[in-house]
């Protein structure tokens, strides 16, 4: 594990990093999805692409990289590309898991590759629509005990930036960014994800005019199962 330090908004992050086949000119990063951290990307991809330098990156407030503020995903973006300018790698793709792929579209790389990238808007199931309603209308009379009772599994146990970070990118709506991305991207996605659903990649593929979709068995972190079968299909459309 290593480190690289930068200033962004008068704040100095510390981000921890992977570096695998460094001697190796072209690279790929890979970021991880809300909630989670550079090793789960390490541990689908660290065997494969092996003609490729790998940077796996741990983004601010997860894993082992600090945070200050509230960010959103312009944030995310602005760092990760500071991040990437303190490397002299041609970092040919930039895989994207969930959150992750909002950040690396962002970063408008030459290629992307998302894994069931988060940015589309679905209908909220019933029940959350309920806990929603019910926070709304008790929140006068006690929002630090309800936070605890209806805050989403994605953000409990976080301190207060994190979760204002949190409500920041949870619910974006990534249509344009995804129509208007202009380089090649492949997009895997796990047939029985229940959190971002087949129905969100398809409608990412019909957005990314230069795209081809892969569906894949397994949930929202299908490409754990697959790694060999996803470099097979990147390569054969790069």
């Amino acid at each position: 594990m290593a480190a690289k330090f930068l200033f962004y908004e008068g704040f100095e992050y510390k981000l921890s990093y992977h570096l695998l086949n460094p001697q190796n000119k072209k690279a790929l990063l890979f970021l991880h999805g809300w909630g989670s951290s550079k090793e789960v990307m390490k541990k689908a991809f660290g065997n494969v692409f092996k003609s490729y330098a790998h940077i796996y990156l741990d983004m601010p407030g997860f894993g082992k990289s600090n945070h200050h503020k509230p960010l959103t995903t312009q944030d995310y973006a602005n760092i990760a590309q500071k991040f990437l300018q303190q490397f002299d790698f041609e970092v040919e793709a930039i895989f994207g898991h969930s959150f992750g792929g909002k950040v690396a579209t962002l970063l408008n790389p030459k290629k992307l590759v998302l894994l069931s990238s988060a940015g589309i808007v679905e209908k909220k199931p019933l029940i959350v629509k309920c806990k929603i309603a019910l926070y709304k209308f008790f929140k006068p009379f006690g929002a630090k005990r309800l936070k605890k009772l209806f805050i989403s599994s994605d953000a409990k146990g976080m301190d207060e930036a994190m979760y204002q970070t949190f409500k920041n990118v949870v619910d974006e709506d990534f249509t344009q960014h995804f129509q208007s991305y202009r380089g090649d991207a492949t997009i895997f996605w796990g047939k029985s994800d229940t959190t971002t659903t087949l129905k969100s990649g398809k409608k990412i593929a019909a957005l990314i005019p230069q795209s081809r979709l892969y569906p894949l068995e397994g949930d929202h972190y299908f490409f754990l199962h697959h790694p060999k079968t996803i470099e097979k299909l990147y390569q054969n459309g790069a």
